[in-house]
């Protein structure tokens, strides 16, 4: 395989750097090729902006889908994204890195998303779903966060994980990626916020990127989460498998 790693920290030497690299070696080692995607390293601008447009649709008024589309069918888009397009095309599994912050993730991936993932070409009305651009690559989000695993329970203080990551994980759906569950790192904090003295604290570093690194060479254990697609639903997007309530209840 090629996998693509997109990683999200600011901070070279980080928790979620080193799962990066220790998860290269392991897939390298193993005879896959990888390539790394780093959004604050390589000064990734995750603010959509008419400014990202030379040759605009319309120059009085901007729209970001427009833009988009524009940009595509004239290859215009900018070079940072047209590179990160081919990064994906290249990709048969892409791994996102990052922390959980605020109970969701960091805004550079929320950013990418915006401007990668290019209206009228990457997507269109029907390249969606289980037509989407990406079908038969796969995803993955690793996150990490200083917060014990047992907290990500329904109920727990640090709030579910698949509810964290719902948003992201649709949106990767829409674009067609095979979803694999997440991958965990939990429990490891290196600024001053720690649940372990500091023997414990670099135990915990290594075993973590031993079981990232694990996870890594075994996805085939672990089958894609299920979303509903284009057959679940009606004409105006309802899901047919239950009674529909009028819009206000549905809202409420």
């Amino acid at each position: 395989m090629h996998i693509l790693f997109v990683l999200a920290h600011p901070e070279p030497k980080s928790f979620n750097a080193a799962l990066v690299q220790s998860g290269k070696r392991a897939l390298e080692s193993d005879g896959h090729t990888v390539e790394i995607s780093d959004l604050y390293g390589e000064h990734f601008d995750p603010v959509e902006h008419p400014r990202h447009y030379a040759d605009r649709a319309d120059n009085d008024t901007f729209s970001a889908l427009a833009e988009q589309r524009h940009a595509y069918k004239s290859g215009t888009l900018a070079p940072e994204i047209t590179r990160e397009i081919e990064r994906l095309e290249r990709a048969d599994l892409v791994v996102f890195q990052f922390p959980i912050w605020w109970h969701s993730v960091p805004a550079m991936i929320k950013g990418w998303c915006d401007r990668v993932f290019v209206s009228g070409g990457l997507y269109t009305s029907r390249m969606r779903y289980g037509e989407g651009y990406f079908r038969g690559k796969r995803a993955m989000c690793s996150v990490t966060s200083g917060a014990p695993a047992d907290t990500f329970v329904p109920g727990g203080r640090g709030g579910e994980i698949s509810q964290i990551l719902w948003s992201t994980h649709f949106s990767l759906h829409y674009m067609g990626f095979d979803v694999l569950p997440p991958h965990g790192s939990f429990g490891i904090q290196g600024h001053g916020y720690r649940y372990a003295d500091d023997g414990e604290f670099r135990d915990g570093l290594e075993s973590a990127k031993d079981r990232f690194a694990h996870r890594l060479l075994s996805l085939d254990e672990h089958a894609p989460l299920q979303f509903p697609s284009w057959e679940d639903w009606d004409d105006m997007g309802r899901p047919l498998n239950t009674k529909n309530k009028n819009a206000k209840e549905a809202l409420c």
